[in-house]
């Protein structure tokens, strides 16, 4: 899988819209879906951090980051803007940040406290999607031939092509 700086370095418009909207309201503000130990899904808000090198979260103490560390499969969507129905996601895994230097860049960048029991994680990008709504927004029966929904989607070509993952190269 991709890293984000991968990623963006392939598809910038796309990775900039992305971030856009994960960013819209200042802090990034998304869903994150990970895979529970019985194989359902859960769904929490996150506050995903977005830098040139990567995509990190920090993540407490909670179900969600003993998801992350049993089973690093994630889905991030966005928050859906006041003004539209547009949205953004990217597919991937998880993996636990170990580098000293760049957990403490983010941290003290962050003001993520010392007294809080959280771990930073990387997400790396296996997929990305983006969906304009247009005017007329989401609904299917507002829907016009005027104003059609636009996508745009990216999957990592090293995934596609059977090669070893970027992810587990660096493990």
């Amino acid at each position: 899988m991709a890293s984000w700086s991968e990623f963006a370095a392939a598809e910038p418009e796309l990775a900039a819209a992305v971030r856009a909207l994960l960013q819209q309201y200042g802090p990034g503000m998304g869903y994150l879906a990970t895979v529970r130990a019985d194989g359902g899904p859960r769904v929490h808000p996150v506050s995903p951090v977005i830098t040139d090198e990567g995509l990190y979260c920090f993540v407490v103490s909670s179900a969600k980051r003993r998801d992350l560390e049993r089973d690093g499969r994630y889905a991030l969507h966005s928050y859906p803007p006041e003004e539209s129905d547009d949205e953004a996601y990217v597919t991937g895994h998880a993996r636990p940040v170990t580098d000293p230097a760049v957990i403490n860049r983010l941290a003290e960048a962050l003001h993520a406290s010392p007294m809080v029991d959280w771990r930073l994680f990387e997400f790396d990008i296996a997929t990305a999607m983006l969906r304009r709504h247009g005017p007329a927004g989401a609904l299917p029966l507002a829907m016009t031939l005027r104003y059609p929904p636009i996508t745009r989607s990216w999957r990592d070509p090293a995934a596609e092509l059977g090669r070893p993952l970027v992810a587990a190269a660096r493990a």
